[in-house]
Order: structure tokens, then sequence, then C-alpha cells
């Protein structure tokens, strides 16, 4: 008995291997990238005429060098020459004249002899401040007590605070006194009555805002402290071979 196998339609979307535009073959046609392991056929190339110029013009420089014909090969070879020109300008004399000197103006020198001269100045300012001190410039020492060492003064006596060694209200048994103690509280060593204390009275609490109401409680989110039970949603089974929906969008 022949097995029978069912033939289901070719869906494009099933095949997942590469179109023909995926792969890049070399082309078949030219000479550059052609591919090898195909025949070619020989390939010319065009090019224009060349120039019969090349050939008839000469490229090397001409006689555009400009050589000297009086240079030769021991030296530059002439014969003097002369220039005319015009009779030079003469500058008149710059020596000074008798008026230029100034002789009285100069110096006196210690060889010549020169008639005696004065100057006239102002009459000598003589001292009129006497530069003795006044008797108010002196400052004595005070004569109370004994600042002045050669002077005689009489006896001084001081007062100096009460003396904390040797002084007769020093403690010397260094024993605490009766007032350092504390008294006892008699209820520590009698019976102890008892005690009340008195507070206020007690506020009755204010429900206005602090009492929750129903719509403050969350009872379906119960799973936060508690296992959640699994949970399953229902949906519509879409192919992934439809072909989407294409709508004309008008601008």
């Amino acid at each position: 008995m022949e097995e029978v196998v069912k033939k289901r339609p070719i869906i494009s979307a099933r095949e997942r291997g590469p179109g023909p535009g995926r792969y890049a073959l070399p082309p078949t046609v030219g000479y550059m990238n052609h591919d090898f392991t195909k025949p070619s056929s020989p390939a010319y190339t065009f090019h224009s005429r060349q120039s019969s110029a090349m050939v008839s013009v000469d490229s090397s420089p001409g006689p555009r060098y400009s050589v000297d014909a009086r240079v030769t090969r021991f030296g530059r070879m002439q014969t003097p020459s002369y220039s005319i020109l015009g009779r030079g300008r003469r500058e008149q004399s710059q020596t000074p004249g008798p008026g230029t000197y100034s002789p009285e103006r100069a110096p006196p020198m210690n060889a010549h002899r020169r008639p005696p001269s004065y100057t006239m100045s102002t009459r000598t300012r003589y001292r009129t401040v006497d530069d003795v001190p006044a008797p108010n410039s002196y400052v004595l020492p005070n004569l109370l007590g004994s600042q002045v060492p050669h002077k005689p003064s009489t006896a001084s006596f001081s007062f100096s605070g009460r003396r904390v060694v040797g002084a007769p209200s020093e403690d010397l048994s260094k024993s605490p006194g009766p007032a350092k103690y504390n008294s006892t509280h008699p209820d520590v060593m009698h019976r102890r009555q008892p005690s009340f204390s008195m507070q206020p009275r007690t506020q009755r609490p204010n429900y206005a805002f602090t009492v929750p109401g129903p719509g403050a409680y969350s009872p379906e989110k119960f799973y936060l402290h508690l296992p959640k039970k699994p949970a399953f949603t229902m949906g519509i089974r879409h192919s992934e071979f439809v072909t989407p929906l294409v709508v004309d969008v008008v601008k």
C-alpha cells in the first residue's frame, strides 16, 4: 500500500530563503568585473587620433637666453667709457661769522684776572625762639607712695585676697560637712502610703476626618500578601501570512 502524501499549497510567506534580488552576481558583459567562470570575448577601446604636431613641434627652448657678447672666458672685455655731466654746484661756506660768538657768556678761568663780583640776598634771620623747654614740659614722678627710690616716703600698706593655704579657714581634715549629704526619703525605710495622680479629662476622638470610608479599602488587592491564582485571557488567533490592509490616505 502506497503512502499518499498530501500536497499543500505553496505560500510564499513561508519561504524564509532570500529572493532573487538578494544575490549580486558578477556581470558577463564588458571587461571590468567580468565573471571569471564565464568565457569573455576580446574587448577593444576607441581613442581619438593623435595630433601630428607632437612630432613636428620641437619642445626644446629656443634662443631665449641673453648672453652678453663682451663676456669671454678670460672675463668681461670692455673699453673705457665716459659720460658727460653738468657742472657741480658749490655750496656756501659754513664758517660762523663774528656775531655768532658770545665771549661774555664764557665762564671766567682761574688763570685770568677778573674784577670782584657781589650778590644781593635777604637779611639773615636770627633765632627768635628759645629751645629751652618750658616748666610744664617736665613730668616729675609722684611723691605719694614708695615710687621714688631716692626720696624718703612713709610706710604704705596693701590689701590682698584671702589665702587658701595656711589660712585659719583652711580645712586640714578634708572631711565633708553635714550639708554635703542629702536626706533620705521616708518611703525608702517606712511603709509607703497609696498615692494617686490627677490628669485632665479624656477627650473624645474626632472621627470627622480620621475614620476611612468604604472606598478606602481595596479587597480585590488581596494578592499583595496572599498567593495569586493563575489568570488566563481569551484572544483571537491571527495568521502571520495575512496581507496587511493598505488604505490610500488622502493628503
